[in-house]
């Protein structure tokens, strides 16, 4: 089977999507199918400046140029969208007929120039992997005015490219709520599924024992109870709740780690420094090698999402912090991928936004309770053995493959 995937991050950056795409390409060449990624050159936040080279046969990986402009400003990242577009639009009308293409959502409506080859080569099948929302999440940071000009052309742009697609997947049932009931009401295809993201088990076996982190900081106090915050901050993610539970427990030995970097870390730390919080601790991005060793110094993680975000994203901290058999406590609105693991599996708390007093209690509960903490640490490895590691969802991935193609 030729398949490609089309995405602009890919390792060695560090972003979530770019690692689900490497394990899925590296897993379909090696059943022998002939695999093709297109990507770009950067953009995120990389390991390492120079590309990775990854000697696995059947696999070829077109790294796309564009100036990299960076996030900073909004027309620095549509120029960078833009000529990745182009790119990405003369590759896939210049690749041999492929029998799927698999899209992910960055940049967003990166799915076109799927649908371009697919109208070259009517057999081939387009897969949409839907990682983020778009126009919703635009229009909920502001870049664009809700029901304005620009919305309703992207919702309709949406609309056609819903009705070219052969299947969606989604992350939860909250995202396929919004895509479904935005652009395909009743409509076949495309057929809607949810695959959650993963870890490769490889990575985190039973018996592992990173490495001390040479780069941890220096705690407040002896034998911090750490909670960890691992990974990007941005616009789906609140911490106001956050913020006040670590001032209720500022006298007592509970340390927020806060690891990674995004548009909200300006935030937490100026509101840290105004309350002097000394057990609110930032420290910036670390490869995925690292993270490991990062983890290894928490006794609980810790996730947040906007209600607003609800379906337009899906937190993906969860599955290495449940390698990892880290308790979680997530605070956000009910239904997202990870109120419902917390539900299903029981390994953390699922708290609403301001409920401070639930947040310091459950924090509190754990560290004086070590059989429940252990209990937690069991059930939230469990969790990650039976649905979010590599084993158990790639065989989806499979399944989907197969029916798409007979």
């Amino acid at each position: 089977m030729r398949i490609t995937l089309i995405n602009q991050f890919y390792p060695p950056e560090l972003a979530p999507t770019g690692h689900m795409v490497a394990s899925l390409a590296h897993h379909r060449a090696q059943q022998g199918d002939s695999i093709t990624v297109v990507t770009g050159r950067g953009g995120y936040v990389s390991e390492t400046d120079q590309p990775l080279s990854y000697d696995i046969p059947n696999l070829v990986v077109f790294r796309l140029w564009t100036p990299r402009l960076g996030k900073s400003r909004t027309v620095n990242r549509i120029l960078d969208y833009a000529i990745f577009y182009l790119g990405a639009f003369l590759r896939m009308l210049t690749l041999p007929r492929q029998d799927v293409i698999i899209s992910l959502t960055t940049p967003p409506f990166i799915a076109w120039t799927a649908v371009f080859h697919k109208w070259w080569h009517r057999s081939t099948r387009v897969i949409l992997w839907n990682m983020d929302c778009y126009p919703d999440i635009a229009e909920q940071t502001g870049v664009i005015r809700p029901g304005g000009a620009i919305s309703k052309i992207l919702r309709a742009m949406n609309r056609r490219l819903f009705a070219q697609l052969d299947h969606v997947i989604c992350l939860d049932s909250a995202m396929s709520e919004v895509l479904r009931s935005q652009y395909a009401p009743g409509q076949e295809p495309p057929s809607f599924h949810i695959i959650p993201n993963w870890e490769p088990s490889a990575q985190f076996p039973l018996d592992l024992t990173p490495p001390v982190w040479v780069a941890a900081p220096s705690f407040p106090v002896a034998n911090p109870w750490v909670v960890l915050y691992l990974g990007n901050a941005g616009f789906g993610h609140r911490f106001e709740t956050v913020i006040n539970a670590a001032a209720a427990l500022k006298n007592e030995p509970f340390v927020f780690l806060f690891v990674g970097g995004g548009q909200q870390w300006p935030w937490l730390a100026d509101a840290a420094r105004e309350r002097g919080l000394s057990n609110i601790i930032l420290r910036p991005y670390v490869s995925k090698e690292v993270t490991p060793s990062v983890m290894a110094l928490a006794d609980c993680a810790l996730i947040t999402l906007r209600d607003r975000a609800l379906g337009l994203i899906s937190p993906s901290k969860m599955h290495a912090n449940l390698a990892m058999s880290l308790p979680v406590v997530y605070v956000g609105p009910e239904k997202s991928n990870v109120d419902e693991a917390i539900k299903t599996y029981g390994f953390g708390c699922s708290l609403r936004h301001g409920d401070v007093g639930a947040m310091v209690k459950y924090l509190r509960d754990l560290r004086s309770d070590p059989k429940k903490h252990k209990e937690a640490r069991i059930k939230a490895r469990a969790a990650f053995d039976g649905a979010f590691n590599d084993v158990q969802t790639l065989p989806h991935f499979d399944a989907l493959l197969d029916a798409a193609t007979r």
